[in-house]
């Protein structure tokens, strides 16, 4: 994915915030950027690009935005994650995660039936939504915009997926955090959203009758929430009415 699938939600957004868009490795505008698609790396190429700020990250995104908050709380300074949770395989003390088998499913369809793994998979991101049909078009209208994301970074990101478990930092966390999930995900369980906030200090968390893509179907709500939570935790951030939009490519 890339930071224009975000759409309306940036013009909402940007109205009171700068904002940084990040398109992680292989990914979007950042498609010809070979670096490994690993958190540290990443965070720090980051971080060396962007001024203190909240980070928001959404799906595999949150895994660099909590590890950005773990690791550089004066960086990271608050810390949004958007239908995410800090492991998303299930295991016997993590109930609510997905089979790790639909990941090393989805690797080893890749290299077989690309485009249609990928298909596959964003259908799944609207899975059980009551306006599926128009939310999966909307995805694959703007998912491969910028052109399709390398073949590398795809199995890279399903590894990550499969493997990462920052459950361990959540007790140490020092930045507020909103962790906002959604009822009809598929793909992140809301259930496992409480559980990560009910192990996180000066977390709160928010749930949309929605599917793993709320910005699309309940974009002035979020706006809202987002802004709210950011008006409260880093007043200081705050720029009105002179806004811009800075690319960012880890």
């Amino acid at each position: 994915m890339h930071a224009g699938l975000f759409g309306a939600l940036l013009d909402r957004l940007a109205a009171h915030r700068t904002l940084h868009l990040v398109d992680l490795p292989g990914h979007g505008r950042s498609r010809d950027d070979a670096s490994p698609l690993e958190l540290e790396g990443c965070v720090a190429a980051i971080a060396a690009q962007t001024p203190p700020a909240p980070w928001l990250g959404w799906s595999l995104g949150g895994l660099f935005a909590l590890h950005a908050a773990a690791t550089r709380p004066a960086q990271a300074n608050a810390l949004i994650m958007l239908c995410s949770t800090p492991r998303f395989v299930r295991a016997d003390d993590w109930a609510y995660g997905m089979d790790a088998e639909v990941f090393r499913k989805f690797g080893a369809d890749l290299g077989g039936d690309y485009r249609g793994t990928l298909g596959r998979f964003l259908a799944l991101e609207t899975l059980g939504c009551e306006r599926a049909v128009a939310e999966l078009r909307t995805l694959r209208a703007e998912a491969f915009a910028h052109g399709e994301p390398a073949l590398g970074a795809l199995a890279d990101g399903l590894s990550l997926l499969e493997t990462c478990d920052l459950r361990a930092v959540l007790p140490t966390l020092r930045v507020a955090s909103l962790w906002i999930g959604a009822r009809r995900d598929r793909l992140i369980d809301h259930r496992a959203v409480a559980a990560a906030t009910a192990l996180t200090p000066n977390a709160r968390t928010l749930r949309f009758d929605t599917g793993h893509a709320p910005f699309l179907t309940h974009t002035d709500a979020l706006a809202d929430a987002v802004l709210a939570f950011l008006d409260e935790t880093t007043p200081d951030n705050a720029i009105a009415n002179d806004a811009t939009h800075n690319e960012t490519r880890a």
